[in-house]
């Protein structure tokens, strides 16, 4: 991608007016915004009726789109039905949002249970490689919970080993993660040196992002915040951004969506 994109998760809060996909994407793009990620974390609601419009509207403000799949989402589960029904839940997403001419599907690809890392990791890798490539790239999001497989490195060894897979790099999930992990500039510059170092220049100029503020405790992520509430250091987070000529989109899933994705693509100008 030749920029870094602003965009929201879900549809816009606006001023009191109801929003669908199709009049969502007209109004973030008359406020400044790029993109917007289609929750289909419940239920994939990209039908018949709304899929004209939602393309219509992508291609008139060349915007664009991702999807956050399933929260139902275990590949490293003791059943094979569940495995399987894993699989077809994230297939689902991926043919509607490659139905409107989207692009990048994140999900969180399951749990450790009672297994070790390296065998979960193992055991996802294979299952990831099953499925079909052609449709859009798998976004593996980091996770905000120890007990949740999907840190960075789990990720990068995906995305280094598996067909059709990429990351989607939660910063404040990482943060979360870790407790308060990512303080100083250093500490997000690093994440974007390894990234660069594994993955290659190709990967820091077609990221994936999600960021807003998060509330955590000494398990891991709780929920989101709103920016201002948050100890998450969005400056020094853009700034890395900034010095190593990041390139791709920036999802905000702040709860106050749209006001703190405008903050940061204006931070970020100002950088």
């Amino acid at each position: 991608m030749d920029k870094l994109l602003f965009g929201i998760s879900g549809i816009p809060l606006g001023n009191g007016e109801k929003f669908n996909y199709a009049s969502g994407i007209e109004y973030l793009s008359s406020i400044g915004l790029d993109a917007m990620e289609l929750p289909f974390v419940r239920s994939v609601n990209v039908t018949n009726k709304n899929r004209e419009t939602i393309i219509k509207m992508k291609e008139k403000y060349n915007f664009y789109l991702s999807a956050h799949g399933s929260y139902y989402v275990n590949l490293n589960a003791d059943e094979e039905e569940k495995i399987y029904k894993s699989k077809e839940r994230i297939l689902k997403g991926a043919e509607a949002l490659a139905s409107v001419g989207g692009r990048s599907l994140v999900f969180h690809a399951g749990y450790y249970l009672k297994a070790s890392k390296e065998d979960t990791l193992d055991k996802i890798k294979n299952e990831l490689k099953t499925l079909p490539k052609e449709l859009v790239t798998y976004r593996l999001e980091t996770t905000g919970k120890a007990s949740q497989f999907g840190d960075i490195k789990e990720l990068v060894d995906i995305a280094k080993t598996v067909s059709g897979c990429n990351i989607c790099i939660d910063f404040s999930h990482i943060h979360a993660r870790g407790v308060g992990l990512l303080k100083e500039y250093r500490d997000f510059a690093e994440i974007l040196e390894y990234v660069g170092e594994e993955l290659g220049r190709n990967a820091l100029e077609d990221l994936h992002v999600h960021l807003s503020g998060i509330n955590y405790t000494d398990k891991g992520e709780r929920n989101h915040l709103p920016l201002s509430e948050s100890d998450f250091n969005i400056k020094a987070c853009l700034k890395a951004f900034v010095d190593y000529d990041v390139k791709g989109c920036i999802i905000c899933e702040s709860p106050i969506l749209e006001n703190d994705a405008l903050y940061m693509k204006d931070l970020y100008n100002s950088l």
